[in-house]
């Protein structure tokens, strides 16, 4: 049976707008995928983005906290540029020479010290126009009369300890500027939390520091600013001791206290210090010490001091570069600044 025509007509028509339908579908399908995969991609560009981002901030910050922590100097200045290493060894060589013939040693109050103020002033008076101006100050002496003893008791048990002007292989050493002292008896011990460079740190130490013996790690503070604490809070005397952090701070130190010191002070190493610290903070147990410091009575004796001033420039606006002209006892100093 032939279909009517009007019905042909009518299923074209739906089979025309189903297809169109489905083109549609299939666009719109197509472009919702589309659509997605493009914010996918944002998505992923972005994150990246910022991860870069936060890679490049935390670099710069990583790389900021290295630069304040070693600056590199600019070679680019003329000031830098102007320095020669051969006219730098002329002056290490002359001081080495002063050094070779003055015992090794260009130490205050030595001929090696007082031979260097001389060159220094004749170089910058021959070669320069500066105003050099050379003055002398009172600076203490000091000396050993004899080498200081230390013993310790714990709970009754001795135990002597060596000096040695090698502190490699020295238990203590002596500090300079100290005072005399001589403890026959025992004197108990007190270990001052942290390094002693508060007011805190004193008022809680126990037993209280008033007539004993101080141990102070080393540590933030001068070992000046610990011997004024220690003056203030009244102790007997002071023991310092390295920190034993690296093992080039074990060994005792040689150091200075202010000329108008008025504490005796040793140096212990750290082994020696801690173990003395481990004692004392035992309350439970009887923790002391007898020392001896025994200093000669020596005269003051003059330093010299060189200032060189520019004869130009503003006299209200000075800059002043400094350093020390000494070495020590044990050197010619030539690696020192």
């Amino acid at each position: 049976m032939v279909p009517h025509e009007s019905s042909i007509v009518d299923s074209g028509n739906c089979i025309l707008k189903t297809m169109k339908d489905a083109k549609l579908i299939i666009t719109i399908l197509g472009i919702s995928i589309l659509l997605g995969m493009v914010v996918v991609a944002l998505s992923i560009a972005t994150l990246v983005k910022v991860n870069e981002k936060s890679d490049e901030y935390l670099y710069n910050d990583e790389k900021s906290i290295i630069t304040s922590k070693a600056a590199q100097p600019s070679f680019e200045s003329t000031l830098a540029a102007s320095i020669r290493i051969d006219e730098v060894m002329i002056y290490l060589n002359e001081l080495q020479r002063i050094a070779t013939v003055s015992n090794g040693t260009r130490a205050v109050n030595t001929h090696g010290f007082n031979a260097t103020l001389d060159y220094i002033v004749n170089y910058l008076t021959v070669n320069t126009n500066y105003k050099v101006n050379k003055n002398y100050f009172d600076v203490r002496n000091f000396a050993l009369a004899t080498n200081p003893i230390l013993i310790s008791s714990i709970n009754g048990v001795q135990k002597s300890y060596n000096y040695s002007t090698d502190i490699s292989t020295a238990d203590f050493y002596h500090v300079k500027f100290s005072t005399s002292v001589k403890f026959s008896k025992n004197m108990q011990l007190t270990a001052i939390p942290n390094v002693g460079c508060t007011d805190d740190d004193w008022q809680k130490a126990l037993p209280p520091p008033e007539g004993r013996v101080a141990l102070l790690k080393r540590g933030i503070c001068s070992y000046r600013d610990k011997a004024k604490y220690a003056t203030k809070y009244k102790v007997a005397a002071i023991l310092f001791f390295n920190d034993g952090i690296l093992p080039d701070r074990v060994s005792p130190l040689e150091v200075n206290l202010a000329q108008d010191n008025t504490l005796p002070a040793l140096f212990l190493s750290f082994s020696v210090g801690q173990s003395l610290v481990n004692a004392a903070l035992d309350l439970s147990t009887n923790a002391n010490v007898q020392l001896t410091i025994d200093t000669k009575d020596l005269p003051n004796f003059p330093v010299g001091n060189i200032c060189a001033d520019t004869p130009t420039g503003d006299p209200s606006q000075t800059i002043v570069i400094g350093s020390h002209s000494d070495s020590k006892p044990v050197g010619a100093g030539i690696n020192d600044n």
